[in-house]
């Protein structure tokens, strides 16, 4: 790799990861080897590309314009490369952002098989359930559930998620077991990210709406489950979200014969650059292997 590439990646890394020493941990430099090189990047380019203070390194605004300009030509690079080699493996960085529980429950399970096939790859996984801008973040690609609120990003469909409804048994012998969805406003409902204000039930060609206030909202899904088996409520989860708890017996679904509707799984790619190898051969993977959501 040529000094100047490679300083380009130590930048992108310093200026993704905010910090010269994490930057120098993953490539095996020390904090001023690193400082160095990018200084002398800025040397080259003439400008200042990092504010550095003794909190953190933050982009100045040309950095912030010269990383923008920079990623996609770096992705380029990785394009070719992997294209020269004809063998299908991968290398480099792979960044997903994915939902914390979602991650935890499904994707880390599933990732032996990716990673073993391409041993030169590195996946930093960013687990949040808030949505990412990805450009901003550094994110290759993101997995989102249901419609997607950024039309001009490039997604692909990878997967349907299907929702429940549950309760612990024990909050369900002190309040009672709903028969129908006319009944759960009367109820104590936990809001979590894959709960809406509004329900759709469908059975038999027929539907039920209903409007339902959370006494309890949260932003993690596995804060809604544990809500749920602390019996504070009745939450609605996706189906790999709860399927253990609910085979072991801690939490109940309610309403089984009424359904939410799916929610689909997308991979989501930033818009305006395009997706590196890995991103889209993860999501290819995941296509394959995601099932009995």
């Amino acid at each position: 790799m040529s000094d100047r590439i490679f300083a380009l990646r130590l930048f992108v890394r310093v200026a993704r990861g905010g910090s010269f020493s994490v930057a120098g941990r993953e490539l095996g430099l020390s904090q001023p080897s690193v400082s160095r090189i990018v200084s002398g990047l800025e040397t080259e380019v003439g400008a200042a590309l990092l504010t550095r203070t003794t909190r953190a390194v933050t982009l100045t605004e040309a950095g912030a314009d010269y990383l923008a300009r920079i990623e996609p030509i770096l992705a380029a690079l990785d394009e070719a490369d992997h294209a020269a080699r004809g063998s299908g493996e991968l290398r480099g960085l792979l960044r997903v952002g994915v939902a914390a529980s979602f991650a935890i429950r499904q994707i880390i399970p599933r990732l032996p098989g990716f990673m073993d096939r391409h041993p030169g790859l590195r996946v930093e996984m960013t687990m949040t359930d808030q949505r990412q801008n990805l450009v901003a973040e550094g994110v290759d690609v993101a997995l989102r559930f249901g419609t997607l609120a950024d039309s001009s990003a490039t997604a692909r469909k990878i997967g349907v998620s299907h929702r429940m409804l549950v309760a612990s048994p024990a909050y369900l012998e002190r309040a009672g077991v709903p028969a129908t969805p006319a009944e759960l406003p009367s109820h104590s409902i936990i809001v979590g990210p894959a709960a809406l204000a509004g329900f759709t039930f469908q059975r038999e060609g027929r539907e039920a709406s209903v409007h339902l206030k959370g006494r309890l909202v949260v932003n993690v899904n596995e804060a809604a489950a544990t809500a749920a088996i602390a019996g504070l409520g009745i939450a609605c989860l996706g189906r790999w979200g709860c399927r253990e708890e609910v085979s072991q017996g801690t939490l109940v679904q309610i309403l089984p014969d009424w359904s939410l509707g799916p929610m689909d799984v997308n991979a989501v790619f930033a818009a305006g650059r395009a997706a590196k190898p890995a991103a889209r051969a993860f999501a290819d993977y995941l296509a394959r292997n995601l099932s009995g959501l």
